[in-house]
């Protein structure tokens, strides 16, 4: 609507001036940032390449498209915010196991398809006596 003033357009009119004013759109009107515009455009390109795959588009709007992400450093959580986490309450019992989930993630190191994939059998006791985790995909150790 904000730019062809129609809610809906044909496939075939998507262009390179499309998916520039789309990506203008998100970051101007929508005021995305420039990784969180890359992935909507990604998620657009993997429709426009199944397009393409069933010869509905004959050029590809991204041809000449250039994506770059801006790499960003993770800001680590003070300890405050931790333990405003820690002390937070849900109503909803399933958002009180996710923040437990988050906070085990935050505590070990372990990143969370490794928790998912975390079993009994991966907690043993080192040779300091402790209780440590030992992840299979990455036999690595880490303490506990």
């Amino acid at each position: 609507m904000w730019k062809y003033g129609q809610e809906d357009m044909n496939i075939k009119r998507l262009d390179y001036e499309f998916i520039s004013q789309f990506a203008f759109w998100l970051k101007g009107e929508r005021k995305c940032g420039h990784n969180v515009t890359l992935k909507y455009l990604g998620n657009l390109r993997k429709i426009v390449v199944e397009c393409l795959k069933k010869e509905w588009l004959t050029n590809d709007p991204f041809a000449n498209f250039k994506f770059s992400r801006i790499e960003k450093a993770p800001i680590a959580l003070t300890k405050q915010e931790l333990i405003r986490i820690v002390n937070k309450r849900f109503n909803i019992e399933r958002l009180n196991h996710v923040k437990d989930i988050f906070l085990f993630c935050c505590y070990t190191g372990l990143a969370y398809i490794d928790v998912c994939q975390l079993r009994r059998l991966d907690i043993t006791y080192g040779v300091d006596d402790g209780k440590w985790i030992t992840t299979v995909r990455k036999k690595n150790r880490i303490s506990y």
